[in-house]
Order: structure tokens, then sequence, then C-alpha cells
């Protein structure tokens, strides 16, 4: 199966040609089977290379080449594909993930002019997330990473009639450029250094340690590798959206709820996470960039879910749940524990999917609705809705033996061997995630509808291939945590057994159980007294004008607001100077300045051609006069 890894993203290729070419005419009911058809048809690839790598069956030792790509003298880039068991998980929860999320958006957009269109930009951001994951170089994986950025654009700005929508699809791809850029550098160097960006050339040399000797001839320093490894997490950062590039991925909100759960959960965002758990090796051995990543991840996990806490918008609640969950991952990856991240990154997956497609559910029931103060008492007409999005809040709030307790506690546990205040601060991240999710729920599903009458009327239950997706990733988000059982429960890590010859993990002098059982009961018992005290402010808060604290969480620190005044307003103004003044004065006014002397010059001239015959008899008297006055004037002087 791993020869014919190249179906994988050849099915929703192929998906995306047939709909974008005749989207004008494709019948919506076709649209709507060719596109999930294409990642149903992927996913069933995926899941045979997996089951063939899991049993170590895999040809070439992954490497699949397609075709030779870049070649300058020695230096080679192939177009090549590798197949081991980091990429085969990914494959999975891309494409199973990304198929529930196309059978959901058939009835989701059912009514959407642009469908056809929709589900052939939905298909080319699965092409490129496949492409970013399967590259078995840095250049194939940073095809993918450009072309998500691309798809993410048009699936943000996919309404584009309304200009807020399209100046959030700007905002993202502008700010992933930045990330991009440090990527870039970051290759730069690599390639540099190691002369190669090839990950198995690139990590074999990585494996002499610090003071070894790179192909290239240079001596591996902890500078080196500190600063590609830093690079590279500023790429990470604007596709992981980490602080100070993470405020693009609220506002991505704008594009439909189905593109949301995809950018959100499962794909584009989980980038930065799969580029520096590829590039393990490397991150290994630059301890100031692994605390960099560390303190910036955790950071993010407070910052967000702060801003979370007062967020009335049902998907602006989970856009900041996924920055911040986003921030539990780079604090694992920060700490070493690659295998937590990766496992968080899978849990992710699906509990962030579900609340995604269950707000989605809840919207289509309320007519667009998306203000939860708004809402209330939904859940005696949505039951499927209710039981489904109560599942997802309790595995991201970690509540005990659902998927998000144990990747969470994983991470936890890998914080408070690395550092104990690590912990405590990831901890009280995990307070607000339990709060604002069960805020969210409250609101939403229990008490009185606070809506009109007309959307009460209309309030309903979403079709099967809406509640459908919804109940099977439920039952993986109850499920999904037993592949990483912590050894006080089970001596067999599924998920770190599967992962062992690829990711190195990181030793985090583990802990005995007594202390682990202590952290598991700490973290269990915030849990439950959260959802406690959710319960009680949700049924006493007054939606009245915030003041204070709660309008400046409201207002999300005005990070936005001092982004506008630092950054976008002085380069609005030097763009206006450059335009005014440079532009149209000095290139524009010398350019046209120019012209107009021409035209000033040829309108006195062509008076020299009147068509009077005794002008140019007096014209040639005077030339004559002047010829002989010139050679007499010489003569004399002679």
């Amino acid at each position: 199966m791993t020869q014919l890894v190249y179906l994988v993203p050849l099915f929703p290729l192929i998906g995306f040609l047939l709909n974008g070419l005749f989207w004008k005419s494709m019948p919506k009911k076709l649209a709507g089977i060719i596109g999930s058809t294409a990642i149903l048809a992927s996913f069933a690839v995926s899941l045979g290379i997996f089951f063939e790598v899991k049993n170590g069956a895999a040809a070439g030792q992954g490497i699949v080449h397609l075709f030779d790509f870049i070649t300058v003298g020695n230096f080679k880039i192939p177009f090549a594909f590798m197949v081991d068991q980091l990429s085969a998980m990914f494959l999975l929860i891309i494409t199973g993930i990304g198929f529930l999320i196309h059978l959901y958006s058939t009835s989701y957009m059912h009514d959407d002019e642009g469908f056809t269109k929709y589900f052939a930009y939905l298909n080319l951001f699965v092409f490129f997330m496949l492409l970013l994951v399967l590259g078995a170089n840095y250049v194939v994986m940073f095809i993918g990473w450009e072309g998500v950025g691309l798809a993410s654009y048009l699936l943000i700005g996919f309404w584009y009639k309304n200009k807020e929508y399209t100046n959030a699809s700007k905002k993202a791809f502008v700010m992933n450029r930045i990330g991009d850029l440090g990527f870039l550098i970051g290759m730069m160097l690599t390639v540099y250094h190691f002369g190669t960006l090839s990950y198995n050339d690139f990590f074999a040399q990585l494996q002499g340690g610090i003071g070894a000797q790179t192909q290239n001839g240079y001596m591996i320093g902890s500078g080196m590798t500190n600063a590609i490894a830093i690079c590279f997490f500023i790429g990470a950062m604007g596709k992981s959206a980490q602080i100070p590039l993470y405020t693009w991925l609220p506002d991505a909100m704008a594009g439909p709820t189905p593109v949301s759960a995809l950018i959100h959960a499962a794909t584009m965002v989980t980038a930065g996470i799969y580029m520096i758990a590829r590039s393990n090796a490397l991150f290994n051995l630059a301890p100031m960039a692994q605390n960099m990543i560390a303190i910036i991840g955790l950071a993010t996990v407070l910052l967000a879910a702060s801003i979370a806490l007062k967020q009335n918008d049902i998907k602006k609640v989970l856009a900041y749940s996924t920055v911040s969950q986003l921030g539990y991952m780079f604090l694992a990856l920060g700490v070493g524990a690659y295998v937590g991240s990766l496992f968080h990154v899978m849990t992710h997956a699906f509990f962030k999917a579900l609340l995604f497609l269950g707000s989605g559910s809840v919207i289509h029931a309320m007519s667009g609705e998306q203000d939860m103060r708004k809402m209330g008492g939904l859940g005696k007409y949505m039951p499927i809705t209710k039981f489904t999005f109560l599942i997802g809040c309790l595995a991201i709030s970690g509540f005990p033996f659902f998927s998000g307790f144990f990747s969470k506690d994983e991470i936890l546990a890998a914080a408070y061997a690395k550092n104990p205040m690590f912990y405590y601060l990831g901890l009280l991240g995990a307070m607000m995630t339990t709060f604002y999710m069960f805020r969210a729920y409250f609101y939403t599903f229990t008490g009185n509808f606070r809506g009109t009458e007309e959307q009460k009327h209309h309030v309903h239950e979403s079709p099967a291939t809406m509640t459908i997706p919804l109940i099977i990733l439920a039952i993986l988000s109850l499920v999904g945590g037993l592949v990483g059982l912590p050894e006080v429960f089970s001596h067999h890590h599924l998920l770190n057994e599967y992962l062992s010859p690829v990711v190195q993990n990181f030793d985090i002098h583990h802990l005995d159980h007594t202390m682990e059982l202590t952290l598991m009961g700490i973290a269990s018992a915030i849990v439950l007294i959260m959802m406690y005290v959710a319960r009680v402010i949700t049924r006493k808060e007054q939606f009245g004008e915030a003041k204070g604290l709660a309008k400046v969480l409201e207002n999300k620190w005005y990070v936005d607001e001092i982004y506008d005044f630092l950054i976008v307003r002085p380069l609005a103004w030097k763009a206006r100077i450059l335009n005014n003044i440079v532009e149209q004065k000095g290139i524009d006014g010398g350019v046209n300045g120019l012209g107009q002397l021409v035209q000033w010059g040829s309108t006195r001239l062509k008076n020299l051609q009147s068509g009077q015959v005794g002008s140019y008899l007096f014209a040639m008297v005077i030339g004559i006069i002047i010829i002989f006055a010139i050679g007499i004037f010489g003569l004399l002087y002679m």
C-alpha cells in the first residue's frame, strides 16, 4: 500500500478539478458526492497504509520517490513522500475527520449558491494538507504549507460579498506569510550548513550531536541548531496561532462553520505541531528554542483561555479555545514530550471537530444566530446535538476517562517533571477551559429560550447527514484516550510504542505512581468544581454591559486594537506618504512632467510647419544669413 500513497492526495486533487472546472454546471448533489467520495477514497488508502506501517511492512524504508524535482549541481530535491508512523497517523486524522466534515457540509451548505465551488475549495485544502504531512523533505512540506494558506484564504473569505469576511481572509493570509518567512530562513540556514533539505539526510547528520561535522564542513553547535529551530518555530507560530501571530485564527470564524472545524480541528493549525515533531532530532539539540516554545505555548494557553471566558459568540469561544489548546501542544513540545503533544493533536481533532460541528448544528437551527445570549433551552429541541456537545465539553475539559483527560494529563505531568511552575500555570488554563466550555454549554442548551418567537418556531434537530458525524466524533472523543493510557493504568502506552521509531521522546524524569495519581486527582477535582461554578454563574449572570476586567476580556485584551495602533496605522500612514508624495508627485509627477515638457516643445515646433510658402522663404533667407555670418566670423579669426 505504501507504493500507492500518491493516491491519497490524488483523489482530493481530482475532486477539486472536477468541481472546480465544472462548478457552474455541476448539480449540487453530484458535487457533494464527488467531494465527499474523494476524501473517503483517500481515507481507505490511508487506512491500508496505516496498518502496513504498524505491522512494519512499509516498502523502501518509507520513502516513495515520485520524480526528480530540483537538481542544481550536486544538490538534489526529489518530489518524494515519506510514509512512516508519524505521517500515517496524520493521514488518518486528516482524511477521517475531513470526510466527516465533507459529509456534514452536504446538508449545512445545501442552500448556498456557491455549493460546488465550496467543495472544490474544501478538496483543495485537504490536498495541500496531505502534501504537507507526506513530504519527504522540507520543500514538499513547504509547498503544502503555502497551499493550505491559499486554500484557507479562499475558504475563510468564501462569502466574499461581506467585506468583514474578506478582511478576515486577508488577515489570515498576511499573518501566515510573516511566519512563513521565518520558516524559509530556517530552510536556507539548513541548506547552507547541512547541504540538504531531506529529512533522512538532515537528521542523520544531527545524530552526531553537538560538535559533530556536517557534510558541508561546519561543526554542529548550539548556536546553529537554536537559530534554525527558532526560525522553524516562527513558521509554526503563524500556522498554529501562537503569540504574537494568533489573532488571525479567531477572525477565521468568518468562514462557514464546517471550514472552522476543518481548519481548527484536524488540519492547518496542527501543521506547526507536525513540523516541530517531525524535526524533533533538531529541537532536542536546541534547548533555548525548546524553552522559548514552552514559555510562548504556556502564555498562549493563558491569554486565549482568559479571552474565551467572556466571549458571547459560540464560534469565538471555540476559536479561542483552539488557540489555548494549541498552546498546550506547544508546551508539551517545549518540554520534550513530543508523544504527549501528538496525543493531544489526535484527541483535540476529535472533540474540537465535534464542538465546531455541534455549534454549526445550533447555528443551522437558529437560522444563522451565533450569539449565545439569544439562545438557551435548545436541549429539548436538539437532543442529539446537546448530548454530543456535552461529550465534547467533557473531553476538552479533561473530565476523568474521556479522551482529553489522558492527553492533557500527559502534558501536565511532563510539565510538572520539567518545571512545577509550568504545571501550575497549565492547571490554571485547564480551570478556565472547563469554565468557558460549560458556560457555553449551559447558555446554549439549558434554561429558557432567549431568541425570537420566529427562531423558536424554526428550531429543530439537524438532519442525519449532520448528526451522524456528531455521533461518530462523540464516540471518538469518549474512547480516543485509550491509545495513551498512563503507566499507572497500563504498562503499554500504545501511541508511544507506535511512534517510537520516529519520535525521540525526551527523558522527562518519570514520576512515581503516587505523584501521578495525585496530579490526576487535582485536575479531576478542578474540573468538577469549575463545572459547578459555571452552572451557578450562568444562572445568575446578567447580560448587561461588561465593566472592568470583564470588558477587557470581552474586547480580547485589546490586542487587535494595539496591533492596529502600533503596526497597521503606521504602515497605512507610510503607504499614504509613499502613494501621495513619492509615487504620485515624485514618480508620476516626474514622468508626467517629462511628457508635458515634450508636449509643450512640440506645440512650439509645430508652428514652424505652418504650410505658408512665404514663411518657409523667410526662414530659408534667415538660415542663409546665419550660415554666411558664421563663415565670415570664422575667416576673421583664423
